[in-house]
């Protein structure tokens, strides 16, 4: 019999930053989620090869307050453990982090399920970011977490820092020591700590979360050290192997398998063929490992240990796939379907209505699209290179600062997107405003700077006065088509080829302000402030 494969990624898409906890048969994954709300993304396997979204945790004011955030900023590299008949969860916020400084706020929350109602935050510490929070087998608690130095000439990622969590008094205590500085590939982070045959075991990655990012790992018999590296070098990159699938692999976390097998999941990308660019933004994957006879941990590869493999052996368990995701949403209960989120607030009731016309999600038009406050964007993830998404839109403006329709959306200043206005003249149009990058947030307009070449003395398509409109767009690769219909059988383009690379990490403004990835959603902005709303009887997403 062949043994069973596991295709990387396993969770496509913008899911980066993992930790993994085994609780019995039952494997979980937690990533970052930054700006979008609700906070925490966190999948439920029971085979480490199929997984399915479940839940996130941080889904009220009291837990993540988001608004006013930059892009990029939020839910930074979550730690997910499992002790003493609870989940813990130890998550990082980070309100700035351009420039010298990073206000990033610690916090922990626990609950006795997953999909239970969390508690209210604890907090812990702001001295850095990538917190964790380690049981020993003692019963003591330990949270490590990066530091973060400010100082001229000094190296920012100045080590990672141990300090003991008490759970009866809810608050760190103790002396705060610094117990590793790192190797000198530099950029210290996302530290993670295991326990085995008298070793503490601290996970990190380094080399920043681009192309030159990597897995370190470093030993001692005393959790405070001092620290040995790993003589054997990295465990897990891809920067000296540019030609391979899997890209910018590094940041991850360690789970041991029922059957005693244990695996690696870690941060990947899969940049375009041609360029540099990951539009699916940082995605999970996984690796099987093995501990050598002088005990330190290696990844098995496929090629050479080390190095990320696309395919990988599947540990012996029974395969357990879970139903397929809708291809529709028809919008029909009373609950935004769990693939959707939205940004930044608490408050999604000012957005979008599920109740006011059933069968219909209303979205409320609020700020414009790059607005850091209140922004009417509901949208999915962005988890294959070629896909077809599909709406039906009702939407009636009666200024030219109201508009609705579908966009391709990375953050505030990259995004393609297709909307419903009205004009000086009373008419109902469509047209295509994008934003390519420019952190100064300029839109660009592409039909019309494409008019003569297209033969249109108006760029814009003038729509009759029908309730019902149909947007459409088809990405390729590199490529992103919208189209609109009236009846939902007869199309038309709007004849311009857009450029799908922009809503990625690495386009425009500089890869150091970057850390999601591409979504696809239903859009409503009212400038007025009227609130005008658009209703949107069905979102489709169909993989091609």
């Amino acid at each position: 019999m062949t043994q069973s494969m596991i295709e990387n990624p396993i969770l496509p898409g913008f899911n980066p930053d993992p930790s993994i906890v085994a609780v019995g048969d039952d494997y979980y994954i937690a990533t970052s989620t930054f700006e979008w709300y609700p906070g925490v993304q966190i999948h439920h396997s029971k085979d480490l090869k199929n997984w399915r979204l479940v839940k996130r945790p941080l889904d009220r004011e009291s837990l993540l307050d988001m608004r006013g955030a930059p892009d990029s900023c939020g839910i930074w590299a979550p730690c997910l453990s499992y002790s003493n008949g609870k989940f813990h969860l130890i998550f990082t916020d980070v309100k700035r982090f351009q420039g010298n400084f990073k206000d990033a706020h610690n916090y922990y929350t626990s609950c006795e399920t997953i999909n239970g109602t969390w508690s209210d935050p604890i907090y812990m510490n702001s001295s850095g970011f990538d917190p964790s929070l380690f049981h020993d087998d003692d019963g003591k608690m330990w949270f490590v977490n990066m530091v973060w130095d400010h100082r001229h000439k000094h190296n920012q990622f100045g080590g990672i820092l141990l300090q003991e969590y008490c759970p009866k008094q809810q608050k760190l205590v103790g002396e705060v020591k610094n117990i590793f500085k790192g190797t000198s590939l530099g950029l210290t982070e996302a530290p993670h700590l295991f326990k085995r045959n008298g070793y503490y075991y601290l996970l990190t990655a380094e080399g920043g979360t681009f192309y030159t990012h990597a897995m370190t790992m470093a030993r001692s018999k005393n959790i405070d050290g001092p620290y040995e590296n790993d003589p054997y070098g990295y465990l897990l990159t891809a920067k000296d192997n540019q030609h391979l699938r899997l890209q910018r692999s590094g940041h991850g976390d360690l789970v041991e398998t029922s059957d005693g097998q244990t695996y690696l999941v870690h941060l990947c990308g899969r940049p375009l063929a041609g360029e540099r660019r990951c539009p699916l933004g940082r995605e999970t994957g996984i690796q099987k490992t093995y501990w050598t006879e002088d005990d330190w941990l290696r990844v098995e590869g496929a090629i050479t240990d080390g190095l990320p493999s696309y395919e990988v052996p599947a540990p012996a368990l029974n395969e357990y796939p879970w139903p397929k995701d809708p291809i529709r949403y028809d919008f029909n209960d009373n609950a935004l379907p769990i693939a959707f989120q939205w940004l930044r607030t608490p408050f999604p009731e000012r957005l979008m209505n599920l109740n006011a016309r059933p069968g219909f999600l209303r979205l409320i038009g609020r700020e414009s699209i790059g607005s850091l406050y209140e922004h009417a964007l509901v949208a999915r993830r962005q988890q294959a290179f070629k896909y077809r998404s599909q709406i039906s839109m009702e939407f009636q403006p009666t200024s030219f600062q109201q508009m609705a329709g579908l966009v391709v959306y990375y953050n505030c200043h990259k995004f393609h997107y297709c909307y419903v206005s009205i004009d000086d003249d009373g008419n109902r149009f469509i047209d295509i405003m994008s934003c390519l990058g420019d952190t100064s947030q300029e839109l660009t307009y592409p039909l019309r700077e494409g008019e003569l070449e297209i033969g249109r003395t108006d760029s814009r398509f003038i729509l009759p006065n029908t309730s019902t409109l149909f947007i459409r767009a088809l990405v390729d690769h590199h490529i992103l088509h919208f189209e609109f219909s009236l009846d939902e059988k007869n199309w038309t383009r709007l004849p311009v080829n857009l450029d799908q690379s922009i809503v990625s990490d690495e386009a425009g403004g500089g890869d150091g302000a970057n850390f999601t990835g591409a979504f696809i959603g239903m859009a409503c902005q009212d400038l007025t402030g009227q609130a005008l709303v658009a209703d949107f009887d069905y979102f489709e997403y169909e993989e091609l």
